[in-house]
Parts: structure tokens; sequence; C-alpha cells
């Protein structure tokens, strides 16, 4: 019999609007790979006889497949209701949503092209200091106001733009869809019913609140729950002053009803044990372990099925329903500003401005805070991006405002490991402004995540844009340090050994530019978290360097002379390199998907490799999973060999320069244009043209899906993205070959460079 698509209403407990529940005909849903996929919708009326309407409207439209397509929404609209037109085809086309250009519509970033302002991205390892950095170049209280929010742990994991601007105060700040947000909530829904499986009471609240890989909070949005009054598992991640931040109540602070949040968590982590009592006895009976040694095998079957049929669960999906109102309940809490919605009732984006700093930057806080007592009526987890100007400016800058833009973003890794890419996202910021400020710690400097982002300014030819902060100068001791200038050489120092390494690694060009920039653009600062005095000595020192550093950002736009000569590069040298970049990436990346063993690289556990294939398979989700980074890390091979490639020219067209400047300045322009062209061309191979393969690895289940899915990650996507160049000729090899070659030969072109 054939499958018929029915819509019932629905409205949450103590919820007024109605909302519309059905299995789409045409979208697809992704834990099944097949038609199907529930969608929720608010119908935006309250009125019980409207919404029956509606939804009879609804599955009309549902019943007759010729409206099932994109070309007959014309139609539709002739016979439907706007709302259900909407909610229908909704999603049947991709919608990308630029959030930027969204902030940009309402607070536009002057730029250095058409302006005297300067943009500044500050880079750095997280908690190194840079977004105390922020503060004091924007001149925030360290005590009084405190923004943005720092902390020694992971804080800032949106964007936060800042124009020092005369004039009122004004702010932007926009949120992630709710695609991506229900998404990541269900993932903690899933781990949360695992864990109450197993028997961890105390985890299955953890599990439900906060997601495995820290981004999405949503204790920030919720609260701690019912069973936290006496203990906070966030004091570390709080800011260090966190006494003293304001945390008197609102009018608007009084829509949101803990209480009532509590005993909904309360339900639902009863409901939770339910559903983990009823899939899991049922699945192990099915799966049951004959020994131990098939014990491993079942126990990785019963997380990746477990989490398919709560996927399939009308419970499951009740319980992500309510809590999702109770998430979006907390936008009632912006009274001041306006709001805008997509066409779902969703919010995009929110702005305000007025005139009053302090109920300003109180105001503002709320989408950035951590702080333990505002849990519950945070808005922080669910925004992607906070653009704020007005009248900002340092207090021992001599009453001078600073023609500045300045950009933070979440912090770089600790680990090797999770820094080896820089994400997709980072690398096009870095493209975009005038100014790297990279932020270390003075006393532990040039670890992995910082030696990680020079390295991306070497070979995106973005060297001359690079300035170092060393911070916590003022910890910086010992008996062999007489002044300043021993202490900032013992600093310096630990940079001989990184410029050796990055030498071998992208050649001498890079050392030369690399020991350039820490030559004359280095600047060592300390006490910045405190209010600065200019009669204390070290603070006169810090003030001094941090009036140098604003001096250098001004005048970095300057550009030398053109070169007039040029180079000529041997198209042999071109194979090579891609040849050397594909086996680099196919050399990461095979042992990591258990494919290949390779002394000193680890295996990834299944459910990560599961949860990259996830999000690389669903449009409008990123092209990454914590330190899983395929786009990433194919585009880095790429131009560290490229730039490599780009040093080693046959020759100089009249005549090669003598000055080495002038060399590494036609290395920076030409390495600079591939940048870009090098991640379209990773993301289009590695993801846009393999959405159906990423699709088909996500959807392996039962025994050796694990290997399966690994598989098809590595054979059909990775060695077809990029296969390495061989003698024996076949269509991936040449096309991956050619699309190469046709990007560099553009740019040699358009650089008056040529390809022999």
């Amino acid at each position: 019999m054939e499958k018929r698509f029915v819509v019932t209403l629905s409205r949450s407990q103590g919820r007024s609007a109605w909302a519309v529940i059905f299995r789409h005909p045409v979208r697809v849903d992704p834990n099944t790979g097949k038609p199907g996929l529930r969608v929720r919708q608010g119908l935006g009326t309250s009125d019980e006889a409207e919404a029956n309407d509606l939804k009879d409207q609804l599955n009309q439209l549902l019943a007759e497949e010729s409206f099932w397509s994109l070309p007959a929404r014309a139609e539709a609209e002739k016979r439907f209701h706007r709302r259900v037109v909407e909610i229908f085809y909704h999603g049947m086309e991709p919608e990308q949503s630029d959030f930027g250009a969204i902030r940009e519509s309402i607070i536009p970033l002057p730029t250095s092209k058409d302006s005297d302002y300067r943009q500044a991205l500050l880079l750095g390892t997280t908690g190194a200091g840079k977004t105390t950095l922020l503060r004091q170049l924007i001149g925030t209280d360290p005590e009084t106001e405190r923004f943005p929010s720092t902390s020694t742990a992971k804080t800032t994991v949106h964007e936060t733009e800042v124009v020092l601007a005369p004039g009122p105060y004004k702010a932007v700040v926009t949120f992630f869809p709710i695609d991506e947000v229900r998404e990541h909530l269900n993932e903690c829904i899933s781990e949360a019913v695992l864990s109450a499986y197993r028997g961890d009471d105390g985890e299955v609240l953890r599990k439900l609140l906060m997601h495995v890989n820290q981004r999405f909070r949503f204790n920030y949005v919720l609260g701690n729950g019912p069973q936290a009054a006496g203990t906070d598992d966030d004091e570390d991640d709080e800011d260090e002053d966190d006494a003293a931040e304001q945390t008197e109540e609102t009018a608007a602070d009084d829509v949101i009803d803990l209480d009532a949040t509590n005993a909904l968590l309360t339900k639902t982590l009863t409901a939770l044990r339910a559903i983990a009592a009823r899939h899991g006895d049922q699945l192990k009976t099915e799966l049951g372990a004959t020994d131990e040694k098939d014990q491993r095998v079942v126990d990785e079957l019963f997380e990746e099925e477990l989490d398919r049929r709560l996927r399939e669960d009308d419970e499951f999906h009740r319980i992500s329903d309510e809590l999702m109102d109770e998430i979006e309940l907390r936008f009632s809490l912006l009274t001041d500003g306006a709001v805008r919605r997509n066409k779902q009732g969703w919010p995009q984006s929110w702005s305000w401005e007025t005139d009053d700093r302090a109920t300003f930057i109180k105001t503002v806080t709320r989408f950035s805070s951590n702080h333990s007592r505002r849990f519950g009526h945070l808005l922080t987890p669910l925004v992607n991006g906070v653009r704020v100007a007005g009248a900002f400016m340092p207090a021992w800058n001599d009453g001078q405002q600073p023609k500045l833009v300045l950009l933070d973003g979440e912090g770089l890794g600790h680990t090797p490991k999770s820094v080896a890419a820089i994400s997709t996202s980072l690398t096009r910021r870095i493209e975009s402004t005038d100014a790297i400020v990279l932020v270390d710690n003075a006393m532990q400097p040039m670890q992995a995540a910082p030696v990680a982002a020079m390295k991306e300014m070497i070979t995106s030819g973005s060297t001359s844009k690079l300035l170092l902060v060393f911070t916590h100068f003022d910890e910086v001791k010992g008996d062999n340090l007489r002044n300043a200038a021993d202490r900032e050489q013992h600093v310096l120092a630990s940079a001989e050994n990184v410029l050796a390494s990055i030498g071998e690694e992208l050649g001498p060009f890079a050392e030369r530019a690399l020991r350039g920039r820490l030559k004359e653009a280095c600047f060592f600062v300390g006490g910045i978290d405190e209010d600065l005095d200019a009669a204390k000595k070290t603070h006169k020192r810090t003030i001094g360097q941090l009036q140098t550093l604003l001096a250098a950002i001004d005048v970095i736009v300057e550009k030398p002379a053109p070169v007039l000569a040029k180079p000529v590069y041997d198209r042999m040298n071109l194979v090579l390199a891609v040849k050397n970049a594909a086996e680099s990436f196919h050399d990461a990346w095979w042992p990591r998907l258990g494919l290949d063993y390779k002394p000193g690289v680890s295996k990834e556990h299944w459910k990560r490799i599961w949860a990259l294939s996830r999000r690389l398979s669903t449009p409008g989700l990123g092209d990454e999973y914590d330190n899983l980074k395929p786009v990433a890390d194919l585009r880095k091979q790429l131009q560290d060999r490229l730039y490599v490639l780009l040093q080693n020219p046959l020759r100089w067209d009249p005549a090669e320069p003598t000055d080495d400047a002038h060399k590494q300045q036609v290395f920076d322009g030409l390495a600079n244009a591939l940048s870009t062209k090098t991640l379209d061309l990773a993301t289009r191979r590695v993801r846009a043209e393999r959405m159906p393969e990423w699709q088909s690895a996500f959807n392996q289940s039962g025994r050796g899906s694990s290997y399966a899915r690994a598989s098809i990650i590595g054979e059909r996507i990775y060695e077809r993205a990029a296969p390495i160049p061989d003698i024996t000729p076949s269509p991936d090899r040449n096309s991956f070959l050619h699309e190469v070659a046709a990007v560099v030969e553009s740019v040699c072109e358009d650089f008056g460079a040529k390809l022999a």
C-alpha cells in the first residue's frame, strides 16, 4: 500500500501557538538517506480553528503529488495559504544564510579600500589573552564592563566584530539556524539516552546539556537543571572576575521561569530513561554477543543502531520539540531592539542602538556571557556573530580613537592534532583582513597553535600582515634576565628551532619571511587584564608597546612598488607538487580511517568518523567535525606544496632580481592569489561533488558498517577527490591534475608569470 503523508497538530505544554508535524514526501531524512524527513513548523497562530484549517490545507497539498516539486510552487500559492506553501517548500532548495551579509546590512564594516580604517583579526591559543587584548584596544573596563567575556577556558565560539567609531552605540547579533541548533540538541539527547542505558545517572543530565565538542552548551540557555543548586560544573569556564559582573534581573527576565524549565528537564530525564530501557533492552537482545571477543563489535553496533532508532522514535522527537520550544522562549528576553526572523519564525538577527554605554554593554553581554549566575537566561550558544560599533577607545591613547575594526573568534586549539590545518572559515577571514594580530603567551611561546597559524600565513602569502603580541611578559623572569631587552630575547629564542623547522618544510623564503616579522613586528605586553596606569613602570612600557602596535596596524596596508621581473616555472615540477600533496593527504587520512597503519597516527573512533560523515552529507552544516577537517587538510597540502614550487622558478624574465625581498614580494603575491582558488577547489572536490558518497557513508549500518563507512570515505571520496598522479592515467587522476594546473596557470597569467 502506498505511503500516505498526514499532518498532525502540536502544541507544547504551556505554549499557546500551534505547530504542524509531518513526514515530507520529497526532503531526504539524513538518518535514512530516503525521503520522509520529519518536519515540525510553527503555524504562527494560537487560534485552534485557524490551525485546523491550515492543517487541512497542508494535508490537501500532501495528497496531490503534482505539487511535490519546486516548479509547482507558483500554482500552490494560488490554491493554498501562504504559510502552508512556505512550510512545504522550505528546504526543498538549498538555503544558505549569509550571516556576515545580514550583519553588514545593519552595521557596514569600513574597509581600507575606501576609508582610513584598518581591519585587524586577532588569533591565538585558547587562554593566551587575545580577548583581553581586545578589551584593552577598545577600552572596556576590566572590572565594571568586562566586555567581551574572557576566561582561561574556551569562551569565544562565535565571531566578535568591533568598530571603533564616533556616534551612538550600535549592535547586531546573528543566530545559528534552527536546523543546526536542533541537530546539536538531538546529538545531546542521543548521548544522554546512551548514558541512561549504561546506568551513568550522574552523566545523563550533563550529556543532555553539554555537547561533546563543547561548542553548544545548552546549560547556558536552559540552566544546570534541578540537581545543580549547590554545584556548578562550569566554574572553570567563568570569567576570572565573575564576582564583579552585574547579575540583577531585568523585567524581561521574568519571562523565564526556571522552575518550569527544571520541571521540564526532570520530566525529560524520566522520559530518556524510559526510552533507553525500551530500545536498549530490545537492541541488546537482537545483537547479543556470543563471546568477549564479539562484545566490542556489539558495543559499537549498539551505539550506532541506538541513535538510528532514536531518530525514528516519536517520543525522541517530542522531547526534542519541547526542549527546542524552551530554548526558543529565551528569545523573548529581547525586549529592546529589533528581531528579524526567517519565514519559519526562527530569529536570524537582533539589532539595537542607544546612547547609553552602560545599558548597551550590559545588554550585549547577554550574547557572549559565560557567567554561571545567568545560566538559564543566556543566549550565548545560539549566537554565531556579534558586531558592535560605537565610541570605544583605549584610555591610554591620549584621547585618540583609532580607526579600527577588530575581529575576534574562537581560539586556536592547544594540541598539534587540533591545529594541523586551519579551518576553512578562518582561512577566508585571514585573506580578507588587513592585519593578523597573533597573540601568544610569552611564558610558553611558539607552541603548536601559533606555529600552525604562522605557516598558514606564510603559504597563503599573508606574512606581511602578521603582527605578534606576546602576553604575560611581566611574568617572564630569571636571574639571567636583567632587563626587558634580555626578556625579549629569551622569548624570541624559542622561535629559532621553529624557524629552522619551517625552513626545512616550506623552503628558505618561508623562513626568511617569518624571521623578518619576528624582527620588525613583535610586541611584548604584561598586565593587560588591569587598568593600565602610565605612572607604573611596567604599565608604561605596555602602553608604549600597544601604541606602537596601533601604529603598525595603521601602516600595514602600504604596498611596495611592483616588481618588474616575472618568474617562469617548470610544468613538470607542478606535477610533482600535486603528487606530493595528494600523497601527504592520503598518508594523513588513511591511518585515521583505519585503512592503513602508520606509527604515531591513531585510528579515529568510529563515532567521530560517523559524525564527520553526517556533517559533510548535510547541506548547511560545516565542512569539519572538531579536528577532522578533510577540506582544510587537502587545501593545506596543496597550498604548502605549491608554495615550495613558487620559490623555485626555472628562470626570471627579463632578469633575476638581485634583492631577495623583491623575490619574496612576487612569491607572496602569487601565493595569496592561489590561496582562495585552492580552497574553492578543495571544497568542491572533497564535498560539493561528493555529497551522495558522504550520504552513503553516513547511512552504513549493521555489522561491518564502520569499516564500510571508512572505505567509502577513503576510496570513493578522498581517492577520487585527490588521486595520486601515476604513470597509469585515469579520468580522476587526469581531472585533478588538470584542475590544479588550470588554477596555477590562471594565477600566473594574472601576474605575468609563466608555466613552461
